[in-house]
């Protein structure tokens, strides 16, 4: 087996209705599904948020709102997407800061989310 991509990640929130907002205004697109599950999407990808307490089957041993870093690639540059970040409201807690991603360096900016989880932003070149 060789894995190519992650097509979905799981967030747990405390809130899912306030969560799924904060990543729209991340520039994602928030999708409803069957049993009003919500998710967000962006390039080839999406981020299911499930509430907290309320787990579907199968689910993570021990599933905890919060407990996340992960790293989204954008377009622009780690300077623009801060710009854009603050003019949503978002705090940036750290950046543009250089550090290594899965193709070498890149510039990050980070970002937590409402339920704590860090969320990172970077672009290559």
């Amino acid at each position: 087996m060789t894995p190519t991509a992650i097509d979905h990640v799981v967030l747990y929130a405390a809130d899912v209705d306030e969560t799924a907002a904060f990543y729209e205004r991340c520039g994602m697109t928030r999708e409803t599904f069957a049993g009003g599950r919500v998710a967000v999407t962006f390039g080839d990808a999406k981020i299911n948020l499930h509430r907290a307490g309320d787990e579907y089957v199968p689910h993570a041993r021990a599933p905890t709102s919060g407990a996340a870093d992960f790293c989204l690639l954008v377009d622009e540059t780690a300077s623009e997407a801060a710009e854009q970040l603050e003019r949503e409201g978002i705090a940036v807690v750290e950046g543009p800061v250089e550090k290594t991603g899965a193709r070498g360096p890149m510039t990050s900016v980070y970002v937590n989310d409402p339920d704590g989880n860090l969320v990172e932003f970077a672009s290559y070149g």
